[in-house]
């Protein structure tokens, strides 16, 4: 696969097997593109066909999690934690990228803000291999230019949290549990540093 196509598929830093890979294009369509993503039928129809995936999936991340022994040791098995970091913070949600929305966890802790997906992807290297890693994004607070809340026009219950970087990338969070809360914590932890 081009790299060009890597791109496409991949936003933010990709990790795979402990080594950093080059960053790639981390451009995120804005709430727009995504209400259309969202609410397209034959989109919903595949969506409705596959709860019973949708649930397995839940109950085997869920045993996962416990297996583990919690969310904070998962956190400190996905990412680097720096001496005193605290977790303060996680939600389920979907980060928007190219390719539609990828579900996963949203961590915020007093360094960072850190979202992984609950499924690997498909990536390939420039020789045309096949790589499944976790899709990671690591967002350091200080790096955060703001954070804000925004809402869909035409339907107001669709809410998204968009993070933007000093060096002008745009994240967009969706479909985030305990919205509100999970706004205020990064709020917080934004102001903190």
């Amino acid at each position: 696969m081009q790299t060009s196509l890597l791109r496409e598929l991949v936003v933010g830093t990709p990790v795979a097997h402990g080594q950093l890979q080059k960053s790639v294009n981390r451009y995120l369509p804005g709430p727009a593109t995504q209400c259309q993503y969202s609410t397209a039928t034959s989109k919903q129809m595949r969506l409705r066909t596959n709860i019973s995936e949708t649930v397995k999936r839940k109950l085997s991340l869920g045993a996962r999690i416990l297996r583990v022994g919690g969310v904070e040791k998962v956190y400190k098995q996905f990412f680097s934690v720096g001496e005193g970091e605290r977790l303060l913070k996680v939600s389920q949600c979907y980060l928007s990228t190219t390719s539609g929305p990828l579900a996963g966890f949203l961590f915020i802790s007093t360094e960072k803000v850190a979202f992984c997906s609950e499924r690997s992807v498909k990536v390939f290297t420039q020789k045309g291999h096949m790589l499944r890693i976790r899709y990671k994004v690591v967002i350091p607070l200080k790096k955060i230019k703001s954070v804000n809340q925004t809402e869909n026009v035409q339907k107001p219950s669709q809410k998204y949290i968009e993070i933007v970087t000093e060096d002008n990338f745009d994240f967009w969070f969706m479909g985030v549990l305990k919205y509100q809360k999970t706004f205020q914590y990064l709020q917080q932890a934004v102001s903190q540093v």
